[in-house]
């Protein structure tokens, strides 16, 4: 490990240290997700069908590749233990699959292939172990649903009541963070071109959408993150993909579950595909990454970031305490901490 640094942050008061550091990948694919599950089992997934998978907090990386899935960009990835996780591949058609293992990689199942020619599946998110949902571009006007109850089969969710999509609207497959849950049966998702936040309070029966104020209007720009830190509270970030470094109105906030969307009063937010808060019970420490720079602040209100970071990731995941991993190009993964709520591994 190396790149290792030292920051100074405000959270209630306290002034804690914080470290950012580069972790060995062992891969120089282009790392696109990443789940957390404790602050030492840590998984992440990327192109070339590869999956990397730690037990130390990142002191060591060990990557592998899904047998058959070697054309595969595995955009998501959701781990519930060191043996348990499911891989999402995006692409046109049957290219869009979902694998599972129980077993920490030894064996993979094929959970799902798209059948629809004309889909594209972007993010999946997870209730629990067994209940999960995936959302994929509209097809014929329609959003393309599918859930399992089981964790292991997936069927269609067809809706009635979930609006139809705006011509030229879709979800962004970015950082695997376009869908997001809550509780036992909230769900939202969002989508780009057109800004939208969709939600449901039942799991997918019925819907709601709200408009935001994040970039949007061309094809390369909208939300690509959608966070939840309970039933209430939410974060939305994005921008346009194709001009990372151009800043704009990319990062919102919601009170009321996200009827309705507030502006970050943050000065310079450029292009974001990730975003989320380290400490996300007390909305503190708010993280957000994209292609220009991954910044830091201590919460959604804040004027300005305490500090920001020359780099380009695509992905990130929390977990308590206060830890969250980023993942990028070139097999690159970083690691932010509290020093005062103790670092996996060696200093």
């Amino acid at each position: 490990m190396h790149a290792r640094r030292w920051l100074c942050v405000v959270l209630t008061g306290l002034c804690s240290a914080q470290t950012h550091t580069l972790q060995d990948s062992h891969t120089s694919e282009n790392l696109r997700g990443v789940s957390a599950v404790s602050a030492t089992i840590v998984w992440a997934s990327g192109t070339h069908g590869i999956y990397l998978r730690t037990l130390d907090g990142g002191l060591n990386w060990t990557p592998a590749q899904v047998p058959g899935a070697e054309t595969l960009d595995f955009r998501d990835v959701e781990a519930f233990s060191a043996d348990e996780a499911y891989l999402l591949a995006i692409g046109s058609g049957e290219q869009s699959r979902i694998y599972k293992t129980t077993d920490a990689g030894k064996h993979w199942t094929l959970e799902f292939t798209n059948p629809e020619p004309k889909g594209f599946f972007d993010c999946m998110a997870f209730w629990d172990r067994t209940h999960g949902i995936a959302v994929g571009d509209p097809v014929d006007g329609k959003f393309e649903l599918i859930t399992t109850d089981d964790g292991i089969h997936w069927q269609p969710l067809t809706p009635a009541g979930l609006p139809p999509a705006i011509e030229g609207e879709g979800a962004f497959a970015a950082s695997g963070t376009c869908i997001t849950v809550q509780g036992k049966s909230n769900v939202w998702f969002a989508t780009g071109k057109i800004a939208h936040v969709f939600h449901s309070a039942d799991r997918g029966k019925t819907w709601s959408v709200a408009s935001t104020p994040i970039t949007q209007g061309s094809d390369s720009s909208g939300i690509f993150s959608i966070r939840f830190v309970d039933d209430q509270h939410g974060l939305i970030a994005g921008g346009d993909y194709k001009h990372a470094e151009q800043e704009g109105p990319n990062l919102a906030s919601t009170e009321d579950g996200g009827t309705t969307w507030r502006l970050s009063p943050i000065q310079h937010q450029p292009f974001f595909s990730a975003v989320g808060y380290m400490e996300p019970s007390q909305r503190h420490g708010l993280l957000a990454v994209g292609p220009a720079r991954a910044a830091f602040a201590d919460d959604v209100q804040a004027k300005e970031w305490l500090t920001t970071l020359d780099t380009n990731l695509n992905a990130l995941s929390f977990v308590a305490p206060g830890n969250a991993w980023a993942v990028g190009p070139k097999g690159a993964i970083m690691h932010w901490a509290e020093a005062n709520k103790g670092k996996p591994g060696k200093n």
